[in-house]
């Protein structure tokens, strides 16, 4: 099995590579730099091989999608900006594109390139990380640009969920939790917890959920 990881240079996606590696999955460790993502892969394991992939480069994914050759698992880890000092009605809208252009354009062009190669596989799973902050049940103010483009990213799970379902392709969106991360500071849970929850939508059997949001195994209200 061949999975890539968006973002997997640090925090929970490189854990994610590391526990798909141990798993038995040759795993692509992307990050943005080549220097990154070789030296990320040196510490994820020798099934781990370094792809340098900016998500907001349509070039960059162009090229991935040429040189790949199969592909099983598709994890889009890679975001930006917990805009915590922002508020709705005074957001810097030009923060929220941008935060957009990596939390929902990145993913939507990685999967839109990379499609022929998963419905080339016998056990496709595309798993979009995602956080509670974007569940409308309780979402509240603070954080829009990440918020916004979190629950945007839900949405497209569920079309693609649905568009897909006659390919097998297993959709799901996974919340790994606060996590003692870069982004989400010190008092987070481990970060092996964290990407657990993420590995299981990787690794889900052929008849498992798909179009779902799920932490450690158990649905999340949308």
């Amino acid at each position: 099995m061949i999975a890539l990881v968006t973002g997997a240079n640090r925090g929970i996606g490189r854990e994610v590579a590391r526990q798909l590696a141990a798993a038995g999955h040759t795993v692509l460790v992307t990050a943005r730099s080549a220097e990154t993502a070789a030296e990320a892969a040196r510490s994820v394991g020798p099934n781990a091989h370094p792809l340098r992939l900016d998500v907001t480069s349509e070039a960059d994914i162009a090229e991935a999608a040429r040189d790949l050759e199969a592909l099983d698992v598709l994890v889009n880890n890679a975001a930006i900006t917990y805009d915590t000092w922002q508020h709705a009605t005074t957001a810097d809208l030009d923060v929220v594109r941008e935060a957009a252009e990596t939390n929902l354009y990145g993913p939507w062009r990685l999967i839109q390139a990379l499609l022929p190669l998963l419905r080339a596989s016998p056990h496709p799973r595309i798993v979009n990380v995602s956080s509670e902050a974007a569940s409308l049940t309780g979402m509240g103010g603070g954080t829009p640009a990440y918020s916004a483009s979190k629950a945007a990213l839900n949405a497209l799970t569920r079309m693609l969920a649905a568009e897909l379902r006659a390919d097998r392709i297993l959709v799901n969106a996974v919340c790994p939790g606060w996590v003692a991360t870069d982004m989400g500071g010190p008092g987070g849970r481990p970060v092996t917890e964290g990407a657990a929850s993420v590995v299981w939508a990787a690794t889900l059997p052929d008849n498992g959920p798909t179009g779902g949001f799920f932490r450690d195994g158990q649905p999340l209200p949308w």
